[in-house]
């Protein structure tokens, strides 16, 4: 199967012409012309991405981002005719995974969306699969976080912000490091959305959250070490 993009996108035109770039470069297309619409798509479809409008009626994109984040962890590219960097640090503390703002070149949609599927594909890895910390377990292949044999649901951001913390065990990873291989390098938006991510990351982790340790003034480590 290859990979399916649901476009939610009030406006039938825009959603036509995205939908048309992106079945050009091979893959499955859904649509939904609304915020509801769209969450009773998903627990049929269950998309590979998701490509979501902000203004839109009744239910706009950020409404929709929190309702996703509830059951799914897959990537999200907002769209906006918005350029406020506090909106877009919403966005991105909602758990979306990267901006886009109208008007917009379709080609650039399509290759962020190619950008977050690879980033997604390449953590999968055939060995050493399973890391374990304190009373938390994560597995690479499933993508999936446990913690006190409890499954624990993490965004797509939180995902591979943790697998890259765990990569880099016992060195000190700046914001801007981060930033730059989790957000990606064309990342507009402020740094505090690391410390954000940080915050949601070690509650989910709950007594395990020790392992991410705080460098003031620099960024983060993953430490190996009990306290």
């Amino acid at each position: 199967m290859g990979k399916r993009v649901l476009i939610v996108e009030d406006q039938s035109r825009i959603r036509e012409v995205i939908s048309d770039y992106f079945l050009q470069d091979g893959w499955e297309v859904k649509e939904a012309g609304n915020g509801q619409e769209a969450l009773d798509l998903i627990d049929v479809i269950y998309p590979d991405l998701i490509i979501l409008d902000i203004m839109m009626p009744e239910m706009d994109g950020f409404q929709v981002c929190r309702e996703v984040r509830k059951v799914l962890g897959v990537p999200i590219i907002f769209l906006t005719a918005k350029s406020d960097d506090e909106d877009k640090l919403l966005g991105y503390e909602l758990g979306a995974d990267d901006y886009l703002t109208k008007p917009f070149s379709p080609k650039v949609l399509v290759a962020k969306a190619n950008s977050l599927m690879k980033r997604v594909t390449e953590n999968y890895k055939p060995e050493g699969h399973r890391y374990t910390f304190g009373s938390a377990v994560l597995n690479t292949l499933a993508r999936r976080l446990e913690v006190d044999r409890i499954e624990i649901e993490l965004t797509h951001k939180e995902y591979e912000l943790l697998l890259f913390l765990i990569n880099n065990k016992n060195l000190v990873v700046t914001r801007d490091a981060i930033i730059s291989r989790v957000w990606g390098l064309d990342f507009d938006g402020d740094n505090r959305v690391v410390d954000s991510h940080i915050k949601k990351l070690r509650a989910k982790l709950g007594h395990s959250s020790h392992h991410i340790r705080t460098v003031v003034g620099i960024g983060y480590k993953f430490s190996e070490e009990e306290v």
